[in-house]
């Protein structure tokens, strides 16, 4: 793989930095983006083959200027074979109690942002011949949960979305993978927004509790390699996609009373 070039989003933290390091210990030349520059050299200084690591510093929420950092992404090793959408905000709070600037925030980053910079590269990939473009959603992009009502319903939209691309491009040699991660151990809940807007600050239980982010990068780093259409990777939550599908009233019952935080 030391010729294949990975451009990553979100790889600060959390299931993106693990990524990073996945991808750099296979050899890829990985470029890693988000909006702390300081943050993504500590990454680049940890992964393996470091000389092989370009930072591209990027903030999906402002749109007009995506296009313009695909083309620097491509520009840096001279292609781009696979794009991971991972960069995204979460959200914690009721939708009752939730502002519209912050719901509007949460589709911008989390919808437009991953659209728009997908986009900018698809062409790119159709001229080299192929590509494979990687969104992670959520097992909220299958179904919806307290506290999540606009996260959920971004998720939800990147799902119809990248399926619907997927039909239109299969025919150019460009695969589309869609990622859902169920708990996994990062800061996702910490940095997810309250209904005014702030950020929760505090660790959720279950986020806690749940799979290691170094294992969910090695189970996705698979599903990738394997150009998986969609994968559900997590713990017993993922059955959450099950219930919902067989079983809708006995879901909604659960939901009411699920801890999901």
């Amino acid at each position: 793989m030391q010729n294949k070039v990975v451009w990553i989003t979100g790889a600060s933290s959390g299931i993106g930095e693990a990524l990073a390091y996945k991808f750099s210990k296979e050899k890829y030349n990985v470029i890693i983006s988000s909006r702390n520059e300081i943050a993504l050299q500590k990454v680049k200084e940890q992964c393996v083959f470091s000389e092989n690591i370009k930072i591209l510093p990027l903030d999906l929420e402002d749109l007009d200027s995506l296009n313009n950092k695909a083309n620097e992404a491509w520009e840096l090793f001279g292609k781009i074979d696979i794009l991971i959408n991972n960069g995204g905000i979460s959200q914690r709070s009721l939708a009752l109690e939730t502002n519209l600037e912050t719901e509007q925030r949460i589709m911008r980053i989390d919808f437009w942002g991953t659209v728009v910079l997908s986009k900018s590269i698809l062409p790119k990939m159709i001229a080299n011949n192929g590509g494979q473009i990687v969104t992670v959603t959520s097992l909220v992009g299958k179904f919806g949960t307290k506290f999540r009502s606009s996260y959920s319903a971004a998720k939800h939209a990147l799902h119809g979305y990248f399926d619907s691309l997927r039909s239109e491009v299969w025919d150019k040699n460009i695969s589309v993978t869609i990622v859902c991660p169920g708990f996994i151990n990062t800061n996702v809940s910490i940095n997810a927004l309250v209904g005014n807007g702030k950020n929760q600050g505090t660790m959720d239980d279950a986020q806690v509790k749940g799979m290691h982010v170094d294992v969910f990068a090695e189970k996705m780093y698979n599903a990738i390699s394997s150009k998986k259409e969609e994968v559900y990777i997590g713990g017993k939550e993922i059955y959450g996609v099950y219930i919902k599908r067989f079983f809708p009233r006995l879901f909604s019952k659960m939901m009411r009373k699920q801890k999901v935080t």
